[in-house]
């Protein structure tokens, strides 16, 4: 990635991944090799949906989605 491109931050499970900022959130997860079907996404506490378009300097919190029955 080039380092001066402007940068969000996604963070999944302690470890944080820098991705590219005007990219849509579901691509960013699919890059960091996650299903974005498998994760809540969230910006400053608020739920954000995958079509997201990522912003320089935001910072994005993963939650792995737990299903049973």
């Amino acid at each position: 990635m080039d380092t001066q491109a402007p940068t969000a931050v996604l963070i999944h499970r302690g470890k944080q991944y820098p991705v590219r900022a005007g990219s849509t959130l579901r691509d960013a997860i699919l890059r960091i090799g996650l299903s974005p079907e498998a994760v809540l996404a969230s910006r400053a506490g608020e739920l954000v949906t995958d079509d997201t378009i990522l912003k320089a300097d935001d910072e994005i919190r993963l939650v792995a989605v737990i299903s049973g029955g």
